[in-house]
């Protein structure tokens, strides 16, 4: 077995730090209820399918961010988790539920299909 100094494992935590810089979200605005319906529309999809999409267990929930008179923001964190439904391949996905596991969480994955959920179409 080698032995390592401590100045070779300072360099060594050192260079993994520097692999594991990452980018974060630094600003957010949320979209405008217009823009969550123009998506909708977009999507093809009914508000119960936009609800599963950000993370939501009911359409009526979904409709708390376009359709009240006092519209509700929608979040960084639900956003960020929709956009990711909405953009990663499988293989992406399956990096992430692994990452996820790693973490200690229990995950399942479900397919779901809209009728414009192709990438092409969400551009």
């Amino acid at each position: 077995m080698q032995m390592h100094s401590a100045i070779d494992y300072a360099r060594l935590c050192c260079a993994i730090l520097l692999e594991l810089t990452m980018k974060r979200i630094d600003q957010y605005r949320p979209p405008e209820p217009a823009d969550l319906l123009a998506l909708k529309s977009k999507l093809q999809a009914t508000s119960a399918e936009m609800a599963r999409l950000a993370g939501l267990t009911q359409g009526s929930q979904w409709r708390k961010y376009t359709g009240s008179a006092d519209p509700r923001a929608l979040g960084m964190h639900m956003h960020f988790y929709m956009a990711a439904i909405l953009t990663l391949n499988d293989s992406d996905m399956e990096r992430i539920t692994a990452t996820m596991q790693a973490h200690g969480a229990q995950v399942g994955t479900v397919s779901m299909d809209l009728a414009a959920s192709t990438p092409a179409a969400l551009e």
